[in-house]
């Protein structure tokens, strides 16, 4: 009988063990997932999300506009662009970031912070507000400073150095200064956008800090 009692009892223990193994792997699983879940960055958390959804956002408000107003072109440029904002998700989940996150009209939420510097220098300031106004860059005199207070993104374009915009019409030639690190390139525009400079890809790689994809303090010209 006591044979039979111990061996009840080391039965029990091994029992008691497995159900403790199975507890700890659920209870490290969750801690896992809730970790995982925690390490996804943001627009509001990282400045290389924000530049991220901000580039999805301007591709999506670019693609509603084509539908709103088409033209023979339009089914093409929104294949494009759809081809963009999926190379753009890849990029997200890769950066760490929410996949699918948008933040579009985002430099327009951006430019308080930059709005005093704008309002002390009143000789560009108006000329600035003149180009947009047409929606054509025609009001910007070639040398003239442009887009005063925009922010800077990628469109996610691939292919040679090139820019798009709402502002100044294929052709013009506009030299980017990332203020942060005094980093310039000068491209052509190639294509329509919804902003008023959006950066391809090579061109965004030539005047970006590390990790970041999006300048905050930028100067946009008109060379040409």
């Amino acid at each position: 009988m006591s044979r039979r009692r111990r061996t009840l009892s080391t039965k029990k223990k091994i029992a008691l063990l497995v159900s403790a193994v199975t507890v700890a792997g659920g209870g490290a699983f969750a801690l896992a997932a809730t970790s995982n879940a925690a390490s996804v960055q943001t627009a509001q958390t990282s400045v290389a999300c924000q530049g991220l959804a901000t580039a999805l956002g301007n591709n999506q408000s670019f693609i509603a506009d084509q539908k709103a107003h088409p033209d023979s072109q339009s089914a093409a440029r929104i294949a494009n662009r759809e081809a963009v904002i999926a190379q753009i998700k890849v990029q997200q989940q890769a950066s760490g970031c929410a996949v699918g996150e948008s933040a579009q009209g985002s430099q327009t939420a951006q430019q308080p912070a930059q709005s005093a510097p704008a309002k002390a220098a009143p000789a560009p300031a108006a000329p600035a507000k003149t180009a947009p106004a047409n929606n054509a860059g025609g009001g910007a005199a070639t040398g003239q400073q442009v887009c005063t207070g925009s922010t800077v993104t990628l469109s996610g374009e691939a292919g040679a150095p090139a820019a798009s915009s709402n502002q100044f019409p294929a052709g013009t030639k506009l030299k980017v200064t990332n203020l942060d690190n005094n980093k310039s390139t000068t491209v052509q525009v190639t294509s329509v956008s919804g902003s008023c400079v959006l950066l391809n890809n090579a061109a965004f790689e030539q005047v970006r800090e590390p990790g970041k994809f999006l300048i905050r303090k930028a100067r946009i010209e008109k060379v040409g």
